[in-house]
């Protein structure tokens, strides 16, 4: 038995069931799993390890239960808080016999070896963020799953060669000195370039970050095991908790020009059931891509920016990552 999926700071895990090898969610209704995000987001910007949890919640729901309402998944949530994840799960209205709670602090590396030690002994496989990936790739390439997938969410915000990202702040890792000086145990910034801190522009260079993680797993482990690396952006969710920091001005126009003038916004529900189809459709198994869809719904290979395409700078990320978590 074998997982496909990825995570998020509120994390859901999906496994599919003994017997049904086929975990395709062609025919399934929606809302679902919690996926994506890599743990080099929360290294590249403080900011995201509180905020991205609450802000993809429903959406990450959306996704759970669209693969849950399949019959043919197993869901894990992996979170900080037991009573959350229940609730979470009842009020999406996944069956208790389709999730299992598991606890799970990304801020403490302890917590992300017990927990993999904990996923291990429940007789599952999986792949989730950096860390957890690396200390289980072992286990992954095991896997007699026909389709193995770690899929990682990214953003149109953060690709430079696009409308949207183009608005400032611009994502821009720079020499990441940021990151780096965290080899020296110094804190001078949050910032992975070594800035002032800037939240929306931490948000999309953890997005770069992703992108970046992805295609440096793709170009290590895809011809040697077969894993599909991918990720996406499955639209502007508008209505999220996102911008709940901004300034209310923001919060109430952004909502209605997505969704009138550049007619760019998808529900919490569209949105999971896309990151459910990069999941487990069988259409969706190219590896190294970042998928996106157009008007019509179909999922297309979307173009990264020339930074969230740079080999040298992937390198150089999973690098300092490694070292920063001890796993060099």
């Amino acid at each position: 038995m074998a997982l496909q999926g990825a995570s998020l700071v509120f994390s859901t895990f999906l496994a599919p069931r003994e017997g049904k090898s086929n975990g395709s969610f062609e025919d399934s209704s929606l809302f679902g799993v919690s996926l994506s995000d890599s743990l080099i987001a929360d290294l590249s910007s403080s900011a995201l390890r509180c905020k991205e949890g609450q802000c993809y919640h429903n959406w990450c729901l959306a996704t759970a239960k669209a693969l849950a309402d399949t019959g043919k998944w197993d869901t894990i949530m992996a979170c900080r808080d037991f009573l959350k994840a229940e609730k979470a799960a009842k009020s999406a209205g996944i069956a208790k016999e389709n999730y299992t709670v598991m606890h799970l602090d990304l801020a403490s590396l302890d917590s992300v070896r017990q927990f993999i030690d904990n996923f291990r002994r429940s007789g599952k496989h999986s792949m989730f963020w950096f860390a957890t990936l690396q200390l289980l790739l072992e286990d992954l390439k095991k896997s007699d799953y026909p389709s193995k997938r770690f899929i990682i969410v990214g953003s149109i915000t953060c690709n430079t060669n696009t409308l949207a990202g183009i608005v400032p702040p611009k994502a821009n890792l720079g020499d990441m000195k940021g990151l780096a000086v965290g080899l020296n145990g110094l804190n001078s910034s949050s910032m992975i370039d070594g800035g002032d801190f800037d939240g929306a522009k931490a948000y999309k260079d953890s997005k770069v970050c992703n992108k970046l993680t992805m295609q440096e797993f793709h170009r290590r482990f895809h011809e040697e095991t077969g894993i599909t690396f991918a990720s996406l952006y499955p639209g502007c969710i508008a209505t999220t908790g996102l911008f709940r920091a901004h300034v209310p001005l923001f919060r109430l126009l952004f909502p209605p020009f997505q969704m009138y003038i550049t007619k760019g916004d998808v529900s919490e529900y569209d949105a999971g059931k896309r990151l459910a189809q990069v999941v487990s459709d069988p259409r969706l198994t190219k590896s190294g891509i970042y998928w996106s869809w157009n008007k019509d719904s179909a999922s297309f290979e979307n173009q990264l920016s020339q930074e969230a395409s740079d080999p040298e700078k992937a390198r150089e990320v999973w690098e300092l990552s490694e070292k920063l978590l001890g796993l060099a």
